[in-house]
């Protein structure tokens, strides 16, 4: 069973919330919907931190809730360029990816979506997305890690198993600036 770092996407290696408003933002728009892979750009130290964690023989996985599915704001479409295009940015200095799979999940339980408008189990902090990531790529959850910018990504890795020691919280609300910052605890680690 492999180790693996999963890592939150919005605010976590990529802009979000600080994001400008876009000129004509959809019905159901909110700061922190990002729905055109053009405004993506990547966090302060995301591509080196992927780089290091890649390289030091972790997978790595984002797990992330995208509720503007939900609200009406995206679609499954656009949430999917947007994690093509970060999956584009983060590539090792080979131009290999260092993003081996992406999970989101479309739901929330306020939105306005018939089909998207409900709970789900892979809504952090729910433990779903980092279950099926465990099974489908083999993966040993207490030897892994999760980076996050929210306390709900934390729970999520708690809620699956993983260490809480093994939690980092990086921006604003976390121990560690920036990802790059919670990286280099986990590379200290090994």
């Amino acid at each position: 069973m492999r180790r693996c770092v999963f890592l939150d996407r919005d605010d976590t290696l990529i802009f979000n919330r600080t994001l400008p408003a876009p000129a004509d933002p959809p019905s159901g728009w909110k700061p922190g919907d990002l729905y055109d892979p053009e405004r993506v750009e990547l966090m302060p130290g995301a591509l080196k931190a992927c780089r290091g964690l890649h390289d030091a023989g972790f997978a790595l996985v984002i797990v992330t809730n995208q509720g503007c599915v939900a609200r009406g704001s995206a679609t499954i479409e656009q949430v999917e360029a947007v994690n093509a295009r970060v999956r584009e940015l983060l590539v090792g200095e080979d131009g290999g990816a260092l993003i081996e799979r992406v999970y989101y999940v479309p739901y929330h339980p306020n939105g306005f979506v018939p089909e998207y408008t409900r709970e789900h189990p892979w809504r952090k902090p729910q433990p779903g997305m980092l279950l099926a990531a465990a099974e489908d790529l083999d993966l040993d959850l207490s030897r892994s890690w999760l980076i996050g910018d929210m306390p709900r990504d934390c729970e999520a890795g708690v809620n699956a198993g993983l260490p809480a020691a093994q939690c980092l919280l990086c921006g604003p609300e976390g121990d560690h600036a920036t990802v790059l910052d919670a990286a280099n605890v986990v590379l200290g680690s090994v």
